[in-house]
């Protein structure tokens, strides 16, 4: 990352900032992750897309409860066509609530609980070599409130939108290691086990 965006980044964990989110949802006491856990640059490229799911619900390092996502796109000329809009379902996912197009500056700010489904399920038709962008931060709590809650602690949550299937690998609980398998080069990846076998 250049100077510019670890700035952008840290005012937007900065105190001015935290009372701002707090004023604007309501939710006192907010605390942003100084590790980033899960944030920071996200790429997708064209044909790509994030099923609907809900977040991962505690920091494990921090032992927070996550209420805040911000998402801030950085996608310069991007057309309706192309698709990528993030959906936001309500809680039972029979239907879609609110679709938004992943334009440059646009900023999406929502609540984190076991029922916030949100993704971008419909693969990118922009052209060859674009990619959809997007700065992501999320924000924390001691406690929430206890009707944000119908799980225990878990990982990432997929759901399948009616009439839709999900291939087992996009429902297994997100772990280190499957993160990173998706965001290594797969030359990187071939070289990585090409040479374990040796």
């Amino acid at each position: 990352m250049g100077d510019a965006t670890r700035f952008l980044l840290y005012q937007f964990n900065s105190s001015t900032f935290m009372s701002f989110l707090e004023k604007l949802t309501g939710i006192n006491g907010l605390i942003p992750d100084p590790h980033f856990v899960g944030g920071g640059l996200h790429q997708i490229e064209r044909g790509g897309y994030l099923k609907m799911h809900v977040d991962f619900n505690r920091h494990t390092r921090l032992k927070l409860d996550r209420r805040l996502n911000l998402l801030l796109y950085l996608n310069k000329d991007w057309k309706e066509e192309y698709g990528g809009h993030i959906q936001l379902w309500d809680k039972d996912m029979t239907r879609c609530e609110k679709k938004i197009l992943p334009i440059v500056n646009r900023c999406v700010i929502f609540s984190t609980t076991d029922f916030s489904y949100h993704g971008h399920p419909d693969p990118l038709t922009c052209p060859e070599g674009w990619t959809r962008k997007s700065l992501a931060l999320y924000y924390y709590s001691n406690g929430r409130p206890a009707e944000e809650i119908a799980h225990t602690e878990h990982s990432t949550i997929f759901k399948a939108r009616n009439g839709e299937e999900i291939q087992e690998e996009e429902t297994s609980p997100m772990t280190f290691k499957t993160v990173f398998k998706k965001l290594i080069p797969p030359i990187l990846l071939d070289l990585g086990n090409s040479l374990k076998k040796k």
